[in-house]
């Protein structure tokens, strides 16, 4: 501004002049402000101001803001230290200070002022309740200033409330399986680990334990309703129920008065190693926060859509304790205790029914069998059920806290692996084919799918598994039990089959003269026509003991070896109607196992027949015998003289999954004279691994039902069916033999073992992988008219050890020599190999073969 004689001013005009005795205000009760000095300006005695006096404010100016503080009420239990956070915030200027204003209360006090970093942001300060505070209501003033010496209060009620009798968690639980306090309604407190709306509760546990291992430190707390908003993880509080046991699990029920001691507390997770030391050793874990240090496994995954549960085991797979020992025996009872101690069942944190979406479900829409637990495994431990049994089976339960993560161990493959042979011969329960009235209509039967949408499901993937399999003999269970005409289920099948891999492929067996028995399923067979022929009819073992007559047919090979096929479906373990012996002998073998011993003996004695009919003792028996591999009836079978295949060729042979243990229902025996004829056999594992709810079914799925599980289906073989198909590969050769003179001999169309003998003959294999063999230097001088390289083979092994060579690499060492001549190659032994003077002698000509097109290692058999 310009006053008096200054040279600038604002304005046209200065303000007047001061002095000693008069000093400059503004015009307008000091609120004029129109730009020009003379006029807003005038004299007057000096009345000064100092920071107290009182604010003149003028029209239309700006108020300064005041400070709002924000203060909450605090409720600790006596004895028990407390705290709560204040805060304020002013939006023209900084809250930098924080005081108690009223009286004094030894142990009530404010930590350190946070100060507001910029104006409008937020101040605050912890005000701390010592533990040694007595119960009583005290209303608390904290006084809130900041930089413009402006102030402002609020009171925060603390209520220490008198310590009511408390009783530890771990008295609640107890040193046994269940609380010595059932029925009484008590105080606890504790940390809380674990909310879980959709349990409708939360877990707590007591921080500090009293070291008594026998003792849980833990406890559910079952609201049964919308969780109060105190109930957050960290919180410790005080909570009165009563205590009550339900479906295994300690837990206290009807909660209230719920008081929050403080926020923010942390409960470490208890390491836990599996397998326990004894059946029940968890008890002492129930309720409490842990970690699963021990590598865990899938087990079983069957659950997984209905209740969100995964089995999981410790240290690798499980198997039934009756598939690899006998049922009773020390090793099976041993073995059957150990596999509970393994598992533990890793749950969603949910009673909720087909949740969505699907909990730890991974590559390819599935979890399977075998899959590892890749990522740390913590979460709160509980007991309930683990299956949908009426009673449920009770065991125990990890409700994650952390997301848990699989690593996919045991993946899918395309194809079975392959078995090898000339023959394939396949075993699959098809899961209750049945094709309604076979027009398209006639849904729901009385068993299988419900309806033509859900059957074409399913018809996707056993014709899709079938189709991978390719055997040229297939045995089939459960497949519905209505003929074999057009609108048959098994003709169904085989057009399907013929559709998708050429017309003719697959033919049913004709059912047999004696029936296909009453039962709602039966047992069939289907074949390939151009693989193998039917020879004679089918038969069928109608005596009242099988429900589901067993099903034979002789075949011939290409090459016009015979084998039968015998498919067999046992009485199931399932223990409806069971009565007197058949009833569960708590022996590991289920219901109706006397039931199934009968029914193997009965096998044995159609096994006879077969080979009867036949004329022929090459017979494999194969199907869902509903027994583990060293139950009775399968012990039965192999106490009479058949050999399981399975048991000797597969390691760890296993086509179902029950409970979390592995084990064969599907069986590949064979009679001892085609015992050594087997090449391969196997199990593919397309459905035992894989969860129940990827399969054809429509209900409790989306879109069906809005809220259920996702239907994760595929048009895949995966899930086709509940058991695992099994195959099994046949080496059958004719046998062509010469004489001691001159033969001129041809083999079959399939594979042949052909041996000339002595003399100079002239063999000719034909069709299919033929084996040419010699035993003696005496055989030499034959001529094979047609040897095919790299498909059929030449036999040296007996003729190399008759002249003492006993290595692996006769062209190396001298004693096999592969002369090429104008007729083809000859086959030639040097009988002292290069160490000695012997000149090699011919043994037989291959007929126009060049010599650079053989291959020692592969046309030629030279060690047994």
């Amino acid at each position: 501004m310009g006053y008096g004689t200054a040279n600038f001013k604002e304005g046209t005009a200065t303000a007047p002049a001061a002095s000693n005795t008069l000093a400059l205000f503004r015009t307008n009760a000091g609120c004029a402000d129109t730009d020009q000095n003379g006029n807003d300006f005038t004299t007057g005695t000096p009345t000064p101001r100092n920071g107290s006096a009182p604010l003149n404010q003028c029209a239309g100016a700006p108020a300064n803001a005041a400070i709002v503080p924000s203060c909450s009420p605090l409720a600790v239990q006596q004895g028990t230290a407390g705290n709560i956070v204040l805060s304020a915030i002013d939006s023209d200027s900084i809250v930098n200070g924080a005081a108690i204003t009223s009286a004094s209360v030894p142990g009530i006090s404010l930590g350190p002022v946070t100060q507001a970093s910029a104006d409008g942001s937020s101040a605050s300060v912890t005000l701390q309740v010592s533990s040694a505070v007595a119960a009583g209501t005290y209303p608390v003033t904290v006084q809130f200033t900041n930089n413009e010496a402006q102030n402002a209060s609020c009171t925060v009620d603390v209520t220490v409330a008198a310590t009511a009798a408390s009783t530890p968690i771990y008295e609640i639980q107890g040193a046994g399986s269940a609380s010595p306090r059932v029925g009484e309604t008590l105080t606890t407190g504790g940390v809380i680990t674990a909310v879980f709306p959709n349990l409708k509760g939360f877990y707590l546990q007591d921080p500090n334990g009293d070291d008594n291992p026998a003792t849980s430190d833990g406890l559910f707390v079952y609201v049964n309703a919308a969780l109060p908003a105190s109930v957050v993880v960290g919180n410790r509080i005080t909570v009165k129920g009563t205590v009550a046991e339900f479906n295994g699990l300690t837990e206290l029920t009807a909660p209230n008065s719920i008081t929050v001691l403080a926020t923010g507390e942390q409960i470490s997770p208890v390491d836990v190693s599996l397998p326990e030391s004894i059946n029940g050793e968890l008890e002492r874990f129930e309720g409490m926060l842990v970690r699963i240090v021990s590598p865990m496994t899938v087990a079983q995954n069957y659950f997984l859509g209905r209740y969100g549960q995964l089995t999981l085991s410790a240290s690798g797979r499980i198997e039934k304790a009756t598939n690899r020992y006998p049922a009773g025996s020390p090793e099976a009872i041993a073995l059957a205790n150990e596999n509970q101690r393994r598992l533990l069942v890793l749950d969603d944190g949910s009673t909720l029914q087909n949740p969505s979406p699907t909990p730890y479900i991974g590559a390819g829409n599935t979890v399977r069998g075998g899959d590892v637990v890749s990522s740390e495994l913590i979460g709160v431990l509980d007991q309930g059920p683990i299956s949908a049994s009426s009673p449920a089976t009770i065991d125990y339960r990890l409700h994650p806290t952390i997301a848990v993560n699989f690593t996919r161990a045991h993946p899918r493959t395309t194809a079975p692996a392959a078995v090898g042979g000339n023959v394939k011969v396949a075993s699959f329960n098809v899961l209750n084919y049945f094709n309604g009235d076979g027009a398209g209509g006639g849904y729901p039967t009385a068993r299988g799918a419900t309806s033509a949408a859900e059957f074409e499901r399913q018809r996707v993937k056993i014709i899709g598994a079938l189709k991978a399999i390719d055997a040229d003999v297939v045995g089939l269970m459960e497949i519905e039990n209505d003929g074999y005409g057009s609108q048959s289920a098994i003709q169904d099948l085989v057009n399907g089959l013929n559709a998708v891999m050429g017309a003719g492929t697959y033919a049913a067996v004709p059912d047999p003269a004696a029936g296909t028995g009453t039962d709602a399923i039966k047992v069939a067979l289907i074949y390939k026509p151009a693989r193998v022929s039917r020879v004679g009819a089918s038969l069928a073992d109608a005596a009242a003991i099988n429900n589901r007559p067993p099903l034979a047919q002789t075949f011939a090979a290409l090459n016009g070896e015979k084998f039968s096929v015998v498919v067999n479906h046992f009485k199931s373990k399932s223990c409806s109607d069971a009565t007197g012996g058949d009833l569960d002998q708590n022996d590991g073998q289920g219901c109706f196992n006397a039931r199934r011993l009968q029914q193997a003996s009965q096998l044995l004695g159609f096994i006879e027949q077969v080979k009867t009919s036949a004329g022929d003792t090459d017979v494999v028996v194969i199907g869902d015998l509903n027994a583990y591999g060293k139950e009775d009836p399968i012990n039965a079978l192999t106490g009479a003289g058949l050999v399981n295949q399975l048991a000797t060729r597969e390691a760890n042979p296993y086509s179902y999954v029950f409970d979390g243990e592995t084990g064969y229902l599907d069986h590949a025996l064979t009679s001892a004279s085609l015992n050594t004829q087997v090449a391969g056999v196997g199990h593919w594992h397309i459905n035992a691994d894989e969860p129940y709810f990827i399969d054809y079914n429509l209900e409790f799925k989306q879109p069906a039902c809005p809220t259920c599980t996702p239907d994760l289906y595929s048009a895949t073989p995966y899930r086709s069916s509940d058991h695992d198909p099994v195959i099994i590969g046949l080496q059958l050769l004719k046998k062509l033999d010469g004489s001691t003179g001159r033969d001129a001999l041809t083999g079959t169309a399939g594979d042949d073992v052909i041996t000339g003998g002595d003399g100079a003959d002239t063999l000719t294999g034909g069709a299919g992988a033929d084996v040419f063999v010699y035993r003696s230097l005496r055989e030499a001088g034959d001529t094979i008219t047609d040897f095919a390289p790299g498909t059929d083979r030449v036999d040296l092994k007996a003729l190399l050890l008759g002249i003492g060579y006993s290595g692996t690499n006769p062209v190396a060492d001298g004693y096999l020599k592969l002369v090429s001549t104008t007729l083809g190659t000859s086959v030639q032994i040097d009988t002292d190999g290069t160490a000695g003077p012997a000149i090699a002698r011919p043994i037989v000509l291959l007929k126009n073969v060049a010599t650079n097109t053989l291959n020692a290692g592969r046309d030629f058999i030279v060690a047994p």
